[in-house]
């Protein structure tokens, strides 16, 4: 497989966000950053430099990339521990959010498609992972069931054929997404929707005047 056709891990946090966003991003090139883009950026600037150190039997690597072949995704884990056991080390990925833990699951898979990575890259399984968020100050763990690997699996295969299709879904409005969303401006979500009322509405007296 060539780079050109590997996804981002990144791409599946934004297309579980929204696929509209996921599309401008990584088919139209797009970014604009806000509030929450700059304080999840300065979040990542520790584990954005690479670095290995060993404390209490667990060996941590920040900024680690990733691959799995396989599925055709890369990225970047923000840090990987390694718990020494008598079985050997045990990878358990931690990725850095700057909010709190959110009702969607688009952390989580975000999170397991790094230990699908891992367990490609070491042959070994990645049964959790954490997830640490700068607002509670506080890791949240995540099993990676069968659930959850399915429900990244799936993600990765609409992605890929969204990518290749070439087309960015059309929008729809969500208030609680849209306006957090750092690309509202490239968007404009409301007034995509409004043409496709209006549009709608002059369908349906064209169809009663026929």
């Amino acid at each position: 497989m060539e780079d050109d056709d590997l996804i981002p891990i990144s791409a599946l946090q934004h297309y579980l966000y929204c696929p509209r966003q996921c599309a401008l991003i990584h088919l139209e090139q797009q970014w604009a950053e806000n509030r929450q883009t700059a304080e999840g950026r300065l979040l990542h600037l520790r584990a954005d430099k690479p670095k290995a150190e060993r404390r209490r039997g667990v060996r941590t690597v920040t900024a680690m990339p990733l691959l799995s072949l396989e599925l055709g995704i890369t990225g970047k884990a923000d840090m990987v521990e390694f718990h020494v056991s008598e079985a050997g080390e045990r990878a358990f990925p931690v990725e850095y959010k700057r909010g709190k833990p959110k009702a969607h699951r688009a952390d989580e898979v975000q999170l397991c498609a790094q230990a699908l990575c891992l367990e490609a890259m070491l042959g070994t399984p990645v049964v959790a992972g954490a997830l640490f968020y700068g607002q509670t100050r506080r890791r949240q763990e995540v099993a990676f069931d069968t659930v959850l690997r399915e429900l990244t699996r799936q993600a990765i295969d609409d992605i890929r054929r969204m990518l290749a299709s070439g087309k960015t879904p059309t929008a729809t409005y969500e208030p609680k997404l849209c306006d957090r969303c750092s690309l509202i401006d490239a968007c404009r979500p409301r007034l995509l929707v409004r043409r496709s009322i209006e549009a709608w509405l002059r369908r349906q007296l064209e169809d009663e005047e026929g």
